[in-house]
């Protein structure tokens, strides 16, 4: 691999070149290969890399690899590389998007026999920083598993839990977070949308491909949240634009229809389907807790039963509507009193459908206390007792601090980025968000249409046309049992509503887990997440023999 692999600089000329990658260079800061002529406007619509070195053991294996940080340039659909903007004729440049990444190659390896795996998370608008210091990273921040981890300093250790075992590594932060920047004109509206948010990564991983020699690599897709929505596209668009087969799409947190969001259910009504997907999430909520009457020992023969009540009696009864029977109204009532622990009257009130918000507010608000969104298993202090809905999601303030003091010492003080003297004073902020959230456009126009459809988001149509255009690619779908952003059971309902043949759905895998949406934040889930991810790659290629 080492013949292969090449490292992208600019140097004071401006111009792009492609260098051998050495193995065993100690590490240099980005002002060493970033010395453009025009400093930071060249630093930020020009390929960076700074390469360093590092090992980490998984399972007992010593690793060696290369750690290459840097940026590959993207523009948007219908941008000609033959054309190149002048800036004294043209009054607008158009615009492009710096996208920042971490890659890490094991050494000693030839690339037809070493898969490569994109690893992204979602938001929109997040970076990357959860799954990479997280899961999958050579290093791991340590965070408490259901409570608040106490600040800085923060432990940054070996990660016993990498996939460096089994394939090569990119962590991809998503355009307009990271060390990536957004420039141009309309650069927002550019890239801040379903489309061209996927058309970007789809450009950012064939430019990858080309520019590291993985083309022939085994390749995967490792979305998480709406990381998931954004693979089903790029799997699609890679296939059917760029001619680029993957053997593998790993989904972790699912949402492919957005009409299943139980986040705001209430918002559509007639619409029941995401309250009936949520009871399981629920009642797995509860069950932690000990919140429910008669408590059950076994999670998973509980919430088989929940499943089929939900699918159901449930759905029957809110397919009645307004005319349900005062009788049958009473039973579902107290039957989802008997699987969730929320109070009979509270869920009568809510006309026997309560969101995923009111949830997180009423299951332990007797105590003054809100349970997390993204891992049920987390609760905090309520903001007010009052309110409908909680203010925070307990999770996401239990550990946030740890990802981002945690992932800013390692950037700079071991891969040596973020700190360079082209750009200003030599200070650079790495965005662990963007506010594309607050600009998103949510429109998207599915494979074979020729225009985008305006409403909720749904990629399922994408997903089944890659499975269609490449009937042997395989997906693997890992879910957190404690989820309340995107309930395990929608994911199932999704997966078991995909528009493909029985024959195409023997390709996917669902697996569960006692985490949450971050199911890796649980010490146990990682390692079990581990093992089935490295299973699903090793079993979805053939190494061609000989190398």
């Amino acid at each position: 691999m080492a013949s292969l692999l090449a490292s992208v600089s600019v140097l004071g000329a401006g111009m792009l070149v492609a260098q051998p990658a050495a193995w065993a260079e100690d590490a240099k800061p980005a002002a060493e290969t970033a010395k453009a002529k025009d400093g930071a406007a060249d630093f930020f619509t020009k390929p960076q890399s700074v390469t360093s070195t590092g090992s980490v053991t998984v399972h007992g294996a010593h690793i060696d690899y290369q750690a290459v940080s840097g940026t590959l340039i993207v523009h948007p659909k219908g941008w000609d590389d033959a054309v190149l903007p002048d800036e004294d004729k043209d009054k607008k440049t158009p615009a492009a998007a710096s996208i920042f990444y971490v890659a890490y190659f094991k050494k000693g390896v030839r690339s037809e026999n070493r898969p490569i795996t994109f690893i992204y998370n979602g938001g929109p608008g997040s970076s990357t920083v959860w799954l990479h210091m997280g899961a999958f990273g050579p290093k791991k921040v340590v965070t408490a598993d259901d409570a608040h981890t106490p600040a800085a300093p923060y432990a940054i250790v070996n990660n016993n839990d990498s996939l460096l075992d089994v394939s090569d590594l990119v962590f991809i932060d998503a355009p307009g977070t990271g060390y990536g920047r957004l420039t141009g004109t309309d650069k927002e509206k550019t890239f801040f949308g379903t489309d061209a948010d996927a058309r970007a990564f789809t450009d950012f991983i064939a430019q990858f491909l080309s520019r590291y020699g993985r083309y022939n690599s085994p390749k995967y897709l490792f979305g998480e949240s709406y990381g998931t929505t954004r693979s089903a596209i790029v799997a699609n668009q890679l296939a059917d634009d760029k001619g680029i087969d993957l053997n593998g799409v790993i989904l972790l947190s699912q949402i492919l229809n957005y009409d299943n969001d139980i986040d705001a259910a209430q918002m559509n009504p007639s619409v029941d389907q995401p309250y009936v997907l949520a009871l399981p999430s629920y009642a797995a909520t509860a069950w932690y807790h000990k919140r429910i009457p008669n408590q059950p020992s076994d999670l998973k023969g509980f919430l088989q039963e929940v499943e089929h009540f939900a699918l159901t009696d449930y759905t029957a009864a809110l397919q009645d509507g307004n005319s349900i029977t005062p009788e049958k109204r009473d039973a579902i009532a107290q039957k989802l009193h008997d699987y969730t622990g929320l109070p009979v009257d509270y869920i009568k009130k809510a006309d026997l459908r309560v969101n995923g918000g009111e949830f997180e507010k009423t299951l332990l608000g007797d105590k003054g206390v809100d349970t997390g969104r993204l891992d049920s298993r987390f609760s905090g202090p309520t903001m007010d007792q009052l309110s409908q809905y909680p203010f925070y999601d307990p999770q996401s303030s239990a550990m946030s601090s740890a990802y981002i003091a945690a992932f800013n010492d390692y950037a700079r003080n071991t891969l040596h980025y973020g700190n360079s003297s082209v750009v200003g004073d030599g200070y650079q902020e790495y965005k662990f968000f963007s506010d594309a959230i607050t600009k998103w456009d949510f429109s998207h126009a599915q494979p074979n249409t020729d225009f985008p459809i305006h409403g909720a988001v749904n990629v399922l149509p994408d997903l089944a046309s890659a499975m269609k255009h490449n009937t042997s690619l395989k997906v693997m779908l890992n879910q957190g049992y404690y989820d309340l952003g995107t309930p395990y059971f929608e994911g199932i309902y999704e997966m078991r509503h995909l528009p493909i043949s029985h024959d195409l759905s023997k390709n996917i895998q669902i697996v569960q887990y006692e985490s949450g949406h971050m199911v890796y934040a649980h010490q146990d889930s990682l390692a079990q997440l581990h093992d089935n991810v490295a299973k699903f790659i090793t079993s979805t290629y053939a190494p061609l023999s000989g190398k």
